[in-house]
């Protein structure tokens, strides 16, 4: 997971707490040292009371937890009896984990001090606008890109489950999101730099890789795609793919750190993938 020495930012995403064996995961989830950070990239689960299990379990351990959600925390799934949706929901959780001690995408970006320096953690929370669409050849409306992917039998299940209301498109929220985001990023110190964390990809490059292409209108924006250099990024931290792995674009490193299902996990030689290492450092604190 990480190597000995001093406090590590840790990541790790995808941990769908719905499936006992990822359950018994989290539980078993320790850092290495009392300064160890842990961010946690979207998809802890489905249901409220999931989602606030895991997170409490990982606070028990973990002095500091950041969350920030993905598509499948923004579902509203039959059987929950928390029923809120769209931006309710969101903000619904933002106050529950909050109340667990979590540092969600609403509240202030901590200060991680790393062996160059500060360097600002941001938990994101952007959605995506049916822009990348180049798994859907000659499709150039979002309807003609969805209508593509249905014949061919891809459709992201947040078509169902994920309500953007009170606006009328999932397109609609994320636009909102990205414009709110872009300005708290604009507004930090302009020497100070950055790690990016969003569930979604912040650039379309890692989507190139997808076994159905189309499935890419669900992971992204195009928005996005240089904020890693008008942000000063020296890390780039993402989820949802299911794909763990390391790329790197203009000298910035992207980490993929899904956990996945135990179906995807289980097949790997080397079995479920722990929290990465994005930074080592001496710690940090919140200004």
């Amino acid at each position: 997971m990480t190597g000995p020495g001093g406090a590590q930012l840790l990541a790790i995403s995808d941990l769908h707490v719905g499936y006992e064996a990822n359950r018994a995961i989290v539980e078993g989830l320790r850092p290495e040292t009392d300064d160890d950070w842990l961010i946690v990239a979207g998809d802890v689960g489905e249901k409220f009371d999931d989602i606030t299990w895991a997170l409490s379990t990982l606070t028990r351990h973990f002095g500091t937890v950041i969350w920030l959600p993905g598509n499948h925390e923004l579902w509203t799934p039959p059987g929950d009896p928390v029923t809120l949706r769209g931006e309710a929901r969101y903000q619904h959780l933002v106050q529950a984990v909050r109340d667990l001690g979590v540092t969600t995408p609403e509240d202030p970006y901590p200060i991680w001090e790393s062996d160059s320096g500060p360097v600002a953690v941001c938990p994101l929370f952007l959605l995506y606008d049916y822009t990348w669409r180049d798994g859907t050849p000659g499709a150039t409306t979002k309807e003609q890109a969805l209508a593509h992917s249905a014949e061919l039998g891809v459709v992201c299940t947040d078509e169902m489950l994920l309500h953007p209301d009170p606006l009328p498109g999932r397109d609609d929220w994320c636009r909102a999101r990205v414009a709110a985001t872009e300005r708290r990023l604009a507004a930090l110190d302009p020497d100070l730099p950055t790690v990016l964390a969003n569930h979604w990809p912040l650039q379309r490059d890692p989507t190139a890789i997808l076994r159905y292409p189309s499935f890419a209108l669900w992971c992204g924006t195009e928005l996005s795609e240089d904020w890693h250099i008008r942000f000063r990024a020296t890390e780039v931290v993402y989820g949802h793919l299911h794909i763990p792995r390391v790329t790197w674009l203009d000298g910035v490193r992207f980490t993929e750190v899904s956990l996945g299902y135990p179906r995807e996990w289980g097949s790997r030689p080397a079995g479920p993938s722990g929290p990465r290492r994005i930074l080592a450092g001496r710690g940090g604190s919140v200004r």
